[in-house]
């Protein structure tokens, strides 16, 4: 059985798969709202402004480590649908709906991981954005889980 990674890595699947998760990253950016939203809207704003193929391309980069940091989901996922009456991407997207506290643990790790090895802009928008990255990706988890599991059916 392919891995997660495996699977939205493929040639033919990845460009597809970069290209939903660079959208699901600008609608959940402009959907922040108060204080904090107005943060994550500046720091993204000052992203596309360092470099416009910045988020595609950290998408790009990170997927491999992204899908491997969520792999517990998919085998979750995949040992509920043999189970049960449910195709395995819409059990991916409850499993990352119903634990989104682990689902960013996971996701934060990796981020975390790239953040020390950037300079400069990047790197103090990532640190400023970082103490409420927690929350924001919980809230995105549901999401994510949606866009990813539409590949694995």
């Amino acid at each position: 059985m392919a891995t997660l990674a495996e699977l939205l890595t493929q040639s033919e699947t990845r460009p597809r798969v970069v290209t939903a998760c660079v959208s699901l990253v600008e609608s959940e950016v402009a959907g922040k709202r108060g204080l904090s939203g107005a943060a994550v809207r500046t720091g993204f704003r000052v992203v596309k402004a360092v470099k416009p193929t910045m988020v595609a391309e950290v998408v790009d980069r990170l997927l491999p480590e992204f899908a491997e940091a969520l792999e517990p989901f998919y085998v979750e996922a995949q040992r509920r649908a043999e189970g049960e009456d449910v195709s395995v991407g819409d059990a991916f997207a409850d499993a990352l709906s119903r634990d989104t506290r682990r689902a960013a643990e996971a996701l934060l790790v990796v981020t975390d991981r790239r953040a020390e090895k950037v300079s400069g802009a990047i790197k103090k928008a990532y640190q400023r954005l970082r103490g409420t990255a927690q929350g924001h990706v919980e809230a995105a988890a549901p999401n994510l889980g949606r866009t990813l599991g539409d590949f694995l059916d």
